[in-house]
């Protein structure tokens, strides 16, 4: 009997044994979930603090660190304000915090760095140039190429700004350009002609859909006398056209150094249009040269005066003053904000447009092909509204 009693106890012992490590494995697991519960709540607070200190870091970029901040934004200084917080919990101060949520927002920056770079480096590797692919990340600036630099000028929004969306330009498969509102054609086919067109087909030019032509009355020589000349096809040009049923305009191509030189010009351009009824105006087209150009030595202030002289002087006359320009003329060599009330013709032989400011005409292409033209010409449409479909 003794033996079966000790084998008992034995067993007994066994048995509170067992349930003791049962009870240490229960609790465990208990422990091992209320930790895991706590780490889970600890992640919560940091991921609120993290929002939190967020939100105070852009405010305190876009307020300049305004000194008067709310009391909440602060870690609390008096022991007796502080929350009683679930113990073990992960706790920031607000230095600690503002470093984390400084290390996210470079984090941020870095990725956003990759993505422009990934964007300029897809647009470079399908032959986009450098200018083109700069201009979508500076809307707010003209991104222009000029003597070697890349210049980035400011938009003045308060200047007469363009109705022209690159969406509604359409391109047709013989590379000409038209304009379309809710999808109807509200362009007028054009194009400007000098002598370097020779003898012109006027009637030919017609049937291509030729609607107006600018025509070069004259021109101002480049060297330092800078001789005054007439086209040699200004008057078969204007008489050819006008005769075939096109809306004819004038430019001249100026290079005057003064005001005395930019009068000679404008009165040599009244006196070869008086004969001639204009449905287009007459134009001021100032151009930067070759280095020998006598009007690239003058300055900003200098041509803006000399091109604001000449539109007064057309529109005086009657005629209605329009001025050529490209994007590097009008962003870095004439002041657009004194000539704003003067209508542009605009050179940019790009489907892309950027350029900011309004203008009646586009410019698009200089390797244009027109029937009865034997050499290349220049190619633009007009849009509605504009003095050259008048």
């Amino acid at each position: 009997m003794k033996t079966n009693t000790s084998k008992d106890k034995t067993n007994t012992n066994k048995d509170r044994e067992e349930k003791l490590r049962a009870a240490a494995r229960k609790s465990r697991r208990r422990s091992s979930t209320a930790m895991v519960i706590l780490a889970m709540l600890g992640c919560l607070v940091l991921l609120v603090g993290l929002m939190y200190g967020g939100l105070t870091l852009i405010d305190r970029a876009v307020h300049g660190g305004e000194e008067n901040q709310a009391a909440s934004d602060q870690p609390a200084d008096n022991p007796d304000d502080a929350v009683e917080v679930i113990s073990p919990a992960i706790v920031y101060s607000q230095e600690e915090l503002d470093a984390k949520i400084a290390e996210a927002v470079l984090a941020a920056q870095d990725e956003e760095a990759d993505r422009v770079l990934q964007g300029i480096k897809a647009a470079l590797s399908e032959g986009t140039t450098t200018v083109e692919t700069l201009r979508p990340y500076y809307p707010n600036e003209i991104v222009v190429v000029s003597g070697g630099g890349f210049h980035f000028v400011p938009i003045n929004r308060e200047l007469k700004q363009t109705q022209v969306e690159a969406a509604n330009v359409n391109i047709r498969e013989s590379g000409e350009y038209q304009y379309l509102t809710d999808g109807q054609v509200t362009s007028h086919k054009g194009i400007d002609v000098s002598s370097h067109q020779g003898k012109i087909d006027w009637n030919l030019v017609a049937q291509d859909g030729v609607e107006f032509a600018i025509i070069r009355v004259g021109f101002r020589g480049y060297g330092s006398e800078g001789t005054l000349k007439v086209d040699e096809q200004f008057e078969n040009n204007i008489k050819g056209a006008t005769a075939a049923g096109i809306k004819v305009g004038v430019y001249f191509f100026s290079q005057a150094i003064n005001e005395t030189e930019l009068l000679e010009e404008a009165n040599l351009v009244l006196e070869q249009i008086r004969p001639y009824k204009l449905d287009c105006p007459v134009v001021y087209d100032v151009e930067r040269t070759s280095s020998d150009g006598r009007m690239n030595k003058i300055s900003v202030e200098e041509r803006t005066n000399l091109t604001k002289l000449f539109c007064q002087t057309i529109e005086s006359a009657g005629y209605e003053p329009m001025i050529y320009h490209n994007t590097e003329m009008g962003a870095l060599m004439i002041d657009v904000a004194q000539l704003d009330d003067y209508d542009k013709w605009y050179a940019s032989y790009s489907d892309k447009m950027f350029y900011p400011y309004e203008y009646k005409i586009w410019q698009y292409s200089d390797k244009g092909k027109i029937q009865g033209i034997k050499t290349d010409v220049d190619l633009n449409i007009s849009f509605a509204g504009s003095a050259a479909i008048t």
